[in-house]
């Protein structure tokens, strides 16, 4: 199952590369023991058996999605010259190759002047972020809501800046009401907003937001490292198009092309509106910057070396996938949505189950029917052994009883929190194979339910 075919194109263009440097004097490379490496291959490929198999549709669980097939072979053919795009020294061309790419990332969002750069994920991108806005509004508390990605507390205590969690509401968006009770202290400087959290998907208010922002003067930080992309997407629901409809007016902005974008880990970029932020960065580095008058991408971040290789492998995405709505990237994106939105459907229907909230991007959560909370979480983990011994892999997370609390009927809430099963569909292969999906999660669940009614063996 796993792609092949395609070496041979690696093999072509390596021959391609090759000769780009045919004018050097040959020279002696340390040699390597053929079986020796074949061995060594070989242990390495058993080794690497032990895993879930996330490139296939029947791993629904956590947010892992195969790079395609050009990513992964341009960042491979990038690897027999293993540029650093801390400097043009190390990384000439895939420097260059990284602004365009980046560029592209921000004209997604309607932004021709920006400052950005790629680095190794979402949390380096995200620190870069709130830095900045520590830089500029020193001392004053971040923002982010109970349900954004728990980075952000961590974020703000390595950057020494106070943080405060705000509450949801029951769809798992930051309630506006409780930020409008932080804000009125007057001591807020920024305010993370998640475009897509990583529990539910959920899409923070942002256009309230930034409403906020421009009356009491904080700044709005779009964590938009899992939802990003899906600004594309023509098959948003109308409350979570507004959202990304006024990304654009966020003072910054991270998304992580390793999700979404078909790029192998890591691979994260942050972004910024301003470019005149770029002055934070300043420093002195005459060993490194020396051989050009332009300005080296260390010159804009806060890591020193990073892969070229993932530049390389970002902008050969790019080219063959533009980031364009209804072009067959953003198609895949939808085809995401559309299998999210089928699974939820089924589930809806079915008295088997409990459904949260319709899922805005791809993710879906919902839980067993039961009597309790308690029993119902127990089931939880049941079902998701169940499935898993059918090659079907899902995830649990245990959230807020409330997200459900529309849907539980009669069952007791002997708890807070709900241990619940969470289905992330973010490969486009999803929307074929929702229908077995389907019938593997029903089968589970019949024999979970039949042994726990004491039934069959």
């Amino acid at each position: 199952m796993l792609d092949k075919d395609s070496l041979k194109i690696l093999l072509e263009a390596l021959e391609r590369l090759d000769a780009g440097f045919a004018e050097l004097p040959e020279f002696k490379t340390y040699s390597v023991d053929a079986s020796r490496l074949e061995e060594v291959l070989g242990a390495t490929a058993d080794r690497l058996q032990d895993n879930y198999p996330y490139f296939h549709p029947l791993y629904a669980g956590q947010m892992l999605k195969p790079p395609h097939p050009v990513a992964r072979l341009a960042y491979a053919l990038a690897q027999w010259i293993n540029p650093n795009n801390h400097a043009l020294d190390g990384g000439r061309a895939t420097s260059t190759m990284e602004r365009e790419a980046v560029a592209g990332l921000a004209g997604m969002f309607g932004w021709s002047e920006h400052l950005g750069h790629l680095c190794g994920g979402g949390t380096m991108a995200n620190l870069e972020a709130l830095w900045v806005a520590g830089q500029l509004v020193p001392g004053k508390r971040i923002l982010a809501s109970e349900q954004a990605h728990y980075t952000h507390g961590r974020i703000s205590g390595v950057l020494q800046l106070p943080f405060a969690a705000v509450p949801c509401d029951a769809r798992g968006r930051m309630d506006i009401g409780k930020l409008r009770e932080e804000i009125s202290r007057g001591d807020v400087g920024t305010v993370v907003a998640s475009m897509g959290t990583t529990a539910t998907g959920s899409v923070d208010p942002l256009a309230e937001i930034l409403g906020l922002g421009e009356k009491h003067g904080f700044r709005v930080h779009a964590d938009a490292a899992y939802g990003g992309y899906f600004g594309l997407a023509a098959n948003l629901g109308e409350v979570a198009r507004h959202e990304f409809d006024v990304l654009c007016r966020a003072d910054s902005i991270v998304i992580d092309p390793h999700k979404h974008g078909l790029q192998p880990y890591g691979c994260g970029c942050v972004l910024f509106r301003e470019p005149a932020v770029g002055r934070l960065y300043r420093h002195d580095s005459p060993f490194t910057y020396f051989s050009s008058q332009e300005l080296h991408l260390g010159e804009i971040s806060l890591e020193c070396s990073r892969p070229g290789a993932s530049a390389a492998a970002l902008w050969a995405t790019q080219q063959m996938l533009p980031l364009t709505r209804g072009g067959e990237f953003a198609r895949g994106l939808e085809d995401c949505r559309s299998a999210a939105l089928d699974l939820y459907s089924r589930l809806q229907e079915d008295a088997r189950y409990v459904t949260a909230f319709p899922p805005e991007l791809d993710i879906v959560v919902f839980a067993p029917q039961a009597e309790s909370v308690s029993e119902a979480s127990e089931l939880s983990r049941k079902i998701f052994n169940a499935v898993a011994r059918r090659n079907l892999h899902l995830a649990v997370a245990r959230l807020p009883v409330k997200f459900f609390a529309a849907n539980l009927g009669d069952m007791r809430q002997d708890r807070t929190t709900i241990t619940c099963l969470r289905s992330v569909l973010m490969k486009p292969e999803h929307r074929e194979w929702v229908g077995r999906i389907w019938e593997l999660l029903v089968e589970a669940t019949d024999e979970c339910l039949k042994r726990r009614a004491g039934i069959g063996n």
